[in-house]
């Protein structure tokens, strides 16, 4: 179960969260979870130069250790990365210290102010530690959820989920990892297209 445009009740309830970004511009911020990854971040890193895009790369940890090549080259591009934590944990069911240690962790491999909580998983007291003077992380969440982990989900549904919901501002989540890759090869030249046909543009947080 889950979102696919986030409602203002959840974004008003983790208001230290980044859910979007308040503009009147045509700019749309895409967001890559998971990797890096040797073959489906090259893909999608090929298909953002290809319309001139920026985007923002939620990384994890040990993937960065195994890739560091992969990782080298997101920032090569000129994008933007952020924490993921070093092993994927989900913070509803991490101890706080373990949650944090964690985090800290990736902190080593990945230079960055954001963080995004692996499933969107972490509580209002962890919420509080990562922004804190030892981490000082900036938390960050989005307003759209293309479903592209979803092996459910139709390609078709998965492009309609963001074509539908995205606007100004809007943060979109995708993934850069093997289990989404069929959507992610089918959806996201479509959203590029779809988007800067009219008239918009893709920036990194």
């Amino acid at each position: 179960m889950y979102l696919v445009k986030t409602p203002w009740w959840l974004k008003k309830l983790y208001g230290q969260c980044m859910w979007q970004v308040p503009t009147d511009e045509n700019v749309i911020y895409l967001t890559f979870d998971d990797g890096p990854h040797p073959v489906v971040t090259e893909f999608v890193l090929k298909e953002l130069r290809n319309f001139n895009a920026q985007a923002t790369f939620f990384c994890i940890g040990k993937n960065v250790q195994s890739y560091p090549d992969v990782y080298k080259r997101i920032l090569a591009d000129g994008h933007s990365v952020g924490n993921h934590t070093y092993n994927h944990l989900n913070g509803w069911k991490t101890r706080d210290g373990a949650y944090v240690d964690d985090i800290a962790e990736a902190g080593k491999w990945i230079n960055s102010k954001f963080f995004r909580p692996p499933y969107g998983r972490i509580t209002r007291f962890q919420l509080k530690l990562i922004q804190r003077r030892q981490l000082n992380l900036k938390p960050v969440m989005w307003s759209v959820l293309s479903g592209d982990f979803d092996t459910s989900l139709s390609n078709e549904k998965c492009l309609t989920n963001v074509t539908k919901y995205a606007t100004k501002g809007s943060i979109v989540v995708f993934h850069d990892s093997e289990k989404a890759n069929e959507k992610l090869a089918y959806t996201l030249p479509k959203v590029l297209d779809f988007f800067s046909n009219k008239g918009y543009v893709f920036k990194k947080l």
